[in-house]
């Protein structure tokens, strides 16, 4: 009873477009018509105009890129004269200076080159764009890492030279990089620290002032000469000409311990003769304070017998 609908639910397929023979003939024969009166001599012509063309354009893109790169010498010869005559820091100075090079070489190649190559700039740009991008989600801790070294070179937390401690390592600064921060170790071992960690955390700068204090804590047995111990040490501090005389040594008692009294011993030098006047002094303390009749305790205890 509802066949009268079938025609409207029912989907018929289209039969495909085919040419009638004769128009098939006759596009292949003007094909081979076209193939057979071509002449060779001015397609020869042709891809010759073509070729020689094309060859100029690579030549003027060479020499505008050469031209150009030595612009770019040019004007980074005159940034570090100019940071020379101004003093910048050593770290920003050569940060400056990549970035400049970098940004004039891509403007160089991107817009001056290719445009006279002949390529779009501007789908160049959208593409290079996009692969930035997605270059930067894949790459998010590096960006971190450039991000704090841009953070380092303009806080100015530490320079190039400077001794410090970060993330449970101390050396001197040998370089400033973008993505890390290169220290040399006391035993010249070079480590990379990233920036994107440095630049967070807690910094000891030592290179900051030209003073510095040297500490000693000594242990003295109960019942030796506070007084003789002090005057002992004071002598040997005022002998010592690295030791500066203002702020002037001190010798405290710093605390009463179960085995011994300690004695804080604080004494200012220049930066550069820390470490020599710290060991060296250990050594002489050692030697020096059994002679004025003062030892070194060492952690004991008594046991008390009771009878019964």
């Amino acid at each position: 009873m509802w066949s009268f609908l079938v025609p409207f639910f029912t989907e018929t397929p289209e039969a495909p477009l085919i040419l009638p023979d004769s128009v098939q003939k006759a596009n292949l024969a003007e094909a081979v018509n076209k193939i057979i009166h071509l002449d060779v001599g001015d397609m020869l012509r042709s891809l010759l105009s073509e070729s020689v063309w094309i060859l100029v354009k690579i030549l003027i893109a060479l020499a505008i890129y050469f031209i150009g790169r030595w612009i770019v010498r040019r004007i980074v010869r005159l940034l570090d004269a100019a940071f020379e005559r101004r003093q910048v820091d050593t770290s920003l100075r050569s940060f400056l200076r990549n970035t400049v090079k970098v940004v004039f070489t891509l403007i160089l190649l991107m817009i001056v080159v290719v445009q006279t190559l002949g390529v779009n700039v501007t789908s160049l740009i959208a593409l290079f764009s996009a692969a930035t991008l997605a270059i930067g989600m894949a790459l998010s801790g590096t960006a971190q890492n450039f991000a704090g070294g841009v953070m380092i070179l303009l806080m100015k937390p530490y320079r190039v030279g400077d001794f410090i401690s970060a993330q449970g390592q101390s050396g001197t600064v040998r370089e400033i990089k973008l993505f890390s921060t290169v220290i040399t170790t006391g035993d010249n071992q070079t480590i990379y620290i990233p920036n994107n960690s440095i630049a967070t955390a807690i910094i000891d700068n030592y290179s900051t002032s030209e003073t510095r204090r040297v500490d000693w804590t000594i242990g003295i047995s109960y019942g030796d000469d506070v007084d003789a111990a002090r005057r002992a040490l004071l002598d040997l501090l005022a002998a010592d000409s690295r030791v500066l005389t203002d702020p002037a040594p001190v010798v405290w008692v710093a605390a009463l311990a179960d085995s011994s009294v300690n004695l804080s011993v604080r004494a200012w030098v220049k930066n550069a003769d820390y470490w020599d006047v710290f060991f060296e002094n250990n050594e002489k303390i050692y030697k020096l304070l059994p002679l004025k009749g003062i030892s070194f305790p060492f952690p004991q205890m008594d046991v008390h017998v009771k009878q019964n």
